[in-house]
């Protein structure tokens, strides 16, 4: 069996009960950083072994976990933060469990995209996830014209080494509009800041961005 298990996305305490009964007594914990998930683990005294399972060895390790489960055991599938597959490692996995017909289930949680929206004001009873962004800027301005007529709140996902590229391309194809940014949710530097794109360049221009990063934006103006 399969567990897709969400992780808290910044204060350890956002975990549910059923999360850490399952990472206690599955055979294996499959995680995008070792390191990072045993700060999790040593909090709540789960001994679990744990793999990596990320980006770079995912095809690779994928193969050799549908091996395991095919053999029986159940492991739990982990990212560093919130719900594998979303923007994160387990898409692979997942769909190679599906596709052999072995068991899979969900212990629900954080999702970082959800909290921001619940913190941003902007209609949520539909929306767009766009995850992040492509990384040049001819593609990121191609995927922003695609969506200029987009009526729903949109959500991406940004780093703080893109974040001001990603803002100057959002000023132009989007003509400055309102947006929310999230940052470091649940974290001691939460911040939830709503202003004008040119205004939140100038103010990250100020101050160094830091933390993971949820940008919002609603261009529906009726």
């Amino acid at each position: 069996m399969l567990y897709i298990v969400s992780t808290p996305i910044g204060h350890l305490k956002d975990i549910t009960l059923r999360a850490i009964e399952t990472l206690q007594e599955v055979d294996l914990i499959a995680c995008e950083d070792t390191r990072h998930t045993r700060t999790l683990t040593q909090a709540y005294n789960i001994t679990t072994p744990l793999t990596s399972y990320f980006e770079h060895n995912e095809i690779k390790k994928a193969e050799q976990l549908l091996q395991l489960l095919k053999e029986g055991k159940k492991i739990a599938l982990v990212t560093d933060a919130g719900t594998p597959g979303i923007s994160d490692p387990g898409y692979r996995l997942m769909k190679l469990v599906q596709d052999n017909g072995l068991p899979m289930t969900v212990i629900p949680g954080p999702v970082a995209l959800i909290a921001a929206l619940s913190l941003s004001g902007l209609p949520a009873h539909s929306f767009v996830f766009e995850g992040f962004l492509p990384v040049k800027s001819g593609a990121r301005r191609k995927r922003l014209e695609e969506l200029r007529a987009e009526k729903r709140t949109m959500i991406y996902y940004e780093s703080p080494h893109r974040l001001l590229k990603t803002l100057e391309d959002m000023k132009v194809v989007f003509q400055d509009p309102q947006i929310v940014c999230v940052r470091e949710i649940t974290k001691k530097f939460e911040e939830t800041l709503k202003s004008t794109v040119s205004q939140l360049i100038q103010h990250f221009t100020e101050h160094n961005p830091r933390g993971e990063f949820v940008l919002l934006l609603n261009l529906n103006r009726a």
